[in-house]
């Protein structure tokens, strides 16, 4: 009888400890247990682009300043008959302002006058001209018949040579009185000002009474867009990626504006007075861009996108498929772990894949193959930032590339079933 409840102690022992070995295993295995996060290779275009944002400004501006200080009497008027004002469109040549004429007017009388009075003065020194030569003329027939001393002779010869001299002091201050003439005169006219092109005027800064001083800098009066169905934007890129725009590449934009509208463009040329902003080397890239119906206004924000690379037609993965990697070897299917152990020189191989793939742009991706996955090296090509273009002979459209890891929806976490649960609704 004791040697059977022995028997059976033993027996009850054994069966605890195998419940509990497999417990535990169970236990871990819901602890380690994970699943893998994928995605199904697509095929589609990419897109590679340098984004940035910039102003929009027209492609030929002419400031028109005053050339002579005073007060603005008057505006001009369009093409249309109204008084010149913002959005205005004006004709070459057309009147955009008059200043106040007076003082000027005043100055070309004064001119004038001053003409006057050389020419006066010139047909006086004309005059007595011809008297001193007279006189040197008789003094030297008198000379010659020894009837006037040498002193007499001199004195007429001095004479004619000043009065000579003087015809020429009066020739050139009639010179300096027509200048001055021609100066009042472009003065009055600069009381008007007109308009060098046709264009439409993007800016007025300045109002009726108001005075404009001239300087040493023509004050600015008015800023006129020659043509606004053709503009530029004006984009700060970072010297990291100008390298990889050039003139001619296509560019998107939009506008916080329109809201859902695409425009396009292309690169004109990078200008090279750099700035620095932040510490950071900036340079300015002209866009050209068509505005046929007007509809870009000037100084607009605009938000470009530089088109560097595109391929259309590819098999594209996930950026997170190029970066994953297993966590642990287990995870990796059974025959490429046995070729990696069997194979000696595998690390070997792989660094030397590795430097290679350093020099082509090329990437692993890990396949799912069924509980396990596989790597497939792959050469890689263009990103958009969310998608890569990839390449290899085993990769087809639809295959599941893993992305990432997730948790099972296993909970671990060890629950004693006499606890009353609460149910939350």
């Amino acid at each position: 009888m004791q040697r059977f409840l022995k028997t059976r102690f033993i027996a009850v022992f054994i069966l605890i400890l195998a419940g509990g070995a497999g417990f535990w295993w169970w236990h871990a295995r819901g602890h380690s247990e994970l699943s893998f996060r994928t995605a199904a290779v697509k095929r589609g275009d990419v897109i590679a682009t340098i984004s940035a944002s910039g102003t929009i400004e027209p492609e030929e501006v002419v400031d028109v300043g005053a050339q002579v200080a005073g007060q603005i009497k008057s505006f001009g008027t369009d093409i249309n008959g109204k008084t010149i004002d913002y959005g205005s469109v004006i004709a070459d040549g057309a009147v955009l302002a008059k200043i106040d004429e007076s003082v000027y007017a005043a100055d070309l009388s004064v001119a004038k006058a001053g003409e006057l009075s050389a020419t006066a003065n010139l047909e006086q020194m004309n005059a007595k001209l011809a008297q001193a030569d007279a006189e040197w003329k008789r003094e030297q027939d008198l000379f010659n018949n020894k009837l006037v001393s040498q002193v007499d002779y001199d004195t007429a010869k001095a004479n004619y040579e000043v009065a000579k001299a003087n015809v020429s002091v009066a020739n050139s201050a009639i010179a300096e009185a027509q200048a001055a003439l021609e100066k009042a005169r472009r003065n009055l006219d600069f009381c008007i000002i007109k308009s060098p092109v046709k264009g439409v005027i993007i800016d007025r800064r300045v109002n009726i009474g108001q005075t404009v001083v001239s300087s040493f800098n023509a004050p600015s009066l008015f800023l006129i867009a020659r043509d606004l169905t053709k503009m530029q934007i004006w984009v700060a890129v970072n010297e990291a990626d100008v390298g990889r725009i050039v003139p001619g590449a296509p560019v998107t934009f939009t506008c916080d504006a329109f809201p859902g509208r695409q425009f396009e463009g292309t690169v004109g040329k990078v200008r090279l007075n750099a700035t620095m902003t932040q510490n950071v080397v900036m340079y300015t890239v002209e866009v050209n861009t068509e505005n046929p119906d007007k509809l870009l206004l000037p100084y607009l924000t605009a938000n470009v996108h530089f088109l560097t690379r595109k391929e259309t037609d590819a098999l594209l993965v996930p950026n997170s498929a190029l970066r994953w990697s297993p966590s642990s070897p287990s995870q990796i299917a059974l025959d490429v772990r046995s070729q990696n152990l069997i194979d000696p020189s595998a690390s070997d191989s792989k660094s030397s894949k590795q430097s290679k793939a350093s020099k082509e742009s090329r990437g692993t991706i890990w396949l799912k193959d069924g509980e396990f996955v596989r790597p497939l090296e792959v050469k890689t090509g263009t990103s958009d930032g969310a998608n890569t273009a990839v390449a290899a002979d085993n990769l087809q459209e639809g295959q599941e590339v893993v992305t990432g890891e997730a948790s099972s929806s296993f909970q671990a976490t060890t629950k004693n079933p006499f606890i009353p649960q609460i149910i939350r609704r």
